[in-house]
Order: structure tokens, then C-alpha cells, then sequence
């Protein structure tokens, strides 16, 4: 059969090629060491941004840094204080699949699809994202929050359906529960004394959702948590220390197993910091008091991608 060409034809194939792109393979197959790509960066966010003023919610956004859109923390979540004071109230809908707090102070409510958590100093909040939360204060509150809109905005794409309930995990509770591992005679030999927040529908990865990570943790008076990395991005948020607490982050160890060329992080009540992904990173308490504090990552979906790699040097 005969077929005649047209010149159409070699403009659709044309514009069907015209974002295409080839690359030599160690020109492109690393582009952080190429400078394609940005690290993330160290940072840290003190308690002053959140203490005082009106109601509002506060992302702390490093997107400018690492060259992609805001408001982001990280490549996948974004972390955000929000002050609300007595007798106010604010909505939150992300387009996000996961929404993670920590009450640092005061107490108020939040309604999300006919149903309302009464909320107070210490408590820990999961929720999910595709009914507006309407979060009212009856005193003057202090949220840390971090959420995974920015991984949906990356991949362009819209939560369809939740995966888990809202979920109260009880200050009285998570504190007791704390003590509990802090009180276990073996809790000495074990890498770190902390307690991990679950959800029954998440059996797999035992994490607060299936993307989110959280932990809480004490670091003992006079003690030291050797260095440690995962693939996750870890965004700390210290819940109370005395002076003499800080962390050390970097790159790479060295023959001592000691981090080579660090960064050092001193703590304070209500800092939050970032400790990048695939760090080495260490914390150390040389006070006389037990410090408190919380990580939240995008550990949750780490685990489920077989990726999250924790080592300890």
C-alpha cells in the first residue's frame, strides 16, 4: 500500500521530541555533587517567631533555598508553628495526605468532619486532609505542625482519599508511655530512649501515618546519642532542655566514628531545626536535667519505599 508523507506529519513528530533530553551518565546520575540540585539546608527557628502577636500560622519555609516551590521545609513536608490566642480560630485543608501536631501550650478544640478533639498542653494530633480542620483556642496556644503538601505538589497530584482517622494521642498517655521505656532496665543499652507514635491502620511501618514519622524522646542528663543518619529529613522541635544540650551534624565520620567537620546545633525550649537527610548527626546533654524532644519525618513513607537505611556509627 502506498502512503504518501505530509509535511505535518514531520511537525507532530517534531513537537512530540521537542522536550526531550539526553544525558552522558556521570554527567546526570548525581546532580546534588553536579550542583543541579540543592542540599538541605541547616536551619533553625526559635521560640521568638511564635511567642507573641496575632493568630496566624508561620511555615518555616527554606523553598528559596532549595530551588522549588513554597512554602516547604523539605523536598516532601513542611513544618509551621501557629499561635492562636483565646478566642480565636483558624482553618486548615492542605492538599496533603498526612497533618501531625504537637501542642506546646494552652488548650482549645478542633472540628473536622462532625467530629472534635478537645486539645490541651502536650498532646499530640494526627488528622487527615481532605476535610477542613477548624482549629478555636480558649487560651492562648502554641502548635508545632508539619504536614507533606509540598511531596503532593511535586507530584502533581490531589489527595483523593483518607487513610487513617483523626487520632488524639493524650499528653498523660504519650508522657507515661515515655517513662515507661525510660524506666525498662535495658533502657541504658538501647540507641536512644524515646517512644514512637503509631496507628493500627499502619502495621507495616508502625508509624502516627503512612507517611509521617513521629518520635518522642528524652535525652538523659550527662548522656550522648552516638552519631546516627536515615534517609528521612528530620524536623526536631526541642520540647524542653536545660543549657548544655546541642547536636552535631555533618557529612561524614571519621576513623573514630566521630563526625568529621560538624555543624553544631545548640537547643533551647521551643527551637525547632533541621537535621538534612542522609546525615550524620549526633545529641548531647551535658546539663545535670533531662531534655525533651520530637522529630517528625517523612519516615512513614521511607519505610514503605525499603529506603529509609538508619545506620549508627
Amino acid at each position: 500500500m502506498n502512503s504518501t508523507f505530509k509535511p505535518q506529519d514531520a511537525d507532530a513528530a517534531m513537537l512530540h521530541q521537542r522536550d526531550a533530553e539526553y544525558f552522558e551518565y556521570s554527567k546526570a546520575a548525581n546532580p546534588i555533587s553536579a550542583n543541579l540540585i540543592s542540599r538541605v539546608p541547616y536551619q533553625t527557628f526559635p521560640a521568638s517567631l511564635y511567642d507573641s502577636g496575632a493568630s496566624r500560622v508561620l511555615p518555616l519555609d527554606l523553598s528559596e533555598a532549595m530551588g522549588c516551590a513554597g512554602p516547604a521545609t523539605g523536598p516532601g513536608l513542611c513544618a509551621n508553628f501557629i499561635r492562636l490566642n483565646a478566642g480565636d480560630s483558624l482553618s486548615l485543608q492542605p492538599n496533603a495526605t498526612s497533618q501531625v501536631f504537637y501542642v506546646i501550650g494552652g488548650q482549645g478544640s478542633v472540628a473536622q468532619g462532625g467530629q472534635t478533639i478537645e486539645w490541651s498542653k502536650g498532646d499530640f494530633m494526627a488528622l487527615p486532609c481532605m476535610a477542613e480542620a477548624q482549629f478555636s483556642a480558649t487560651s492562648d496556644a502554641r502548635l508545632y505542625y508539619v504536614h507533606d503538601e509540598p511531596m503532593l505538589r511535586y507530584l502533581g497530584v490531589g489527595c483523593t482519599s483518607d487513610r487513617f482517622a483523626a487520632t488524639l494521642y493524650p499528653s498523660a498517655v504519650a508522657n507515661a508511655k515515655l517513662q515507661e521505656a525510660a524506666n525498662d532496665p535495658r533502657a541504658q543499652d538501647r540507641s536512644r530512649i524515646s517512644i514512637l507514635l503509631g496507628n493500627r491502620n499502619f502495621p507495616q511501618t508502625r508509624t502516627v501515618t503512612h507517611v509521617l514519622w513521629a518520635m518522642y524522646g528524652i535525652l538523659p542528663a550527662g548522656s550522648v546519642q552516638k552519631p546516627h543518619r536515615h534517609q528521612s529529613i528530620a524536623l526536631d522541635f526541642i520540647v524542653d532542655c536545660p543549657q548544655g544540650c546541642y547536636s552535631l551534624v555533618g557529612t561524614e565520620l571519621d576513623a573514630d566514628g566521630k563526625i568529621r567537620n560538624p555543624v553544631r546545633v545548640d537547643w533551647e525550649p521551643g527551637l525547632a531545626f533541621v537535621t538534612p537527610p542522609g546525615y550524620w548527626h549526633a545529641h548531647f546533654n551535658e546539663s545535670g536535667k533531662e531534655a525533651y524532644l520530637i522529630p517528625i519525618q517523612d519516615a512513614g513513607l521511607q519505610t514503605h519505599l525499603r529506603s529509609l537505611d538508619i545506620r549508627f556509627s
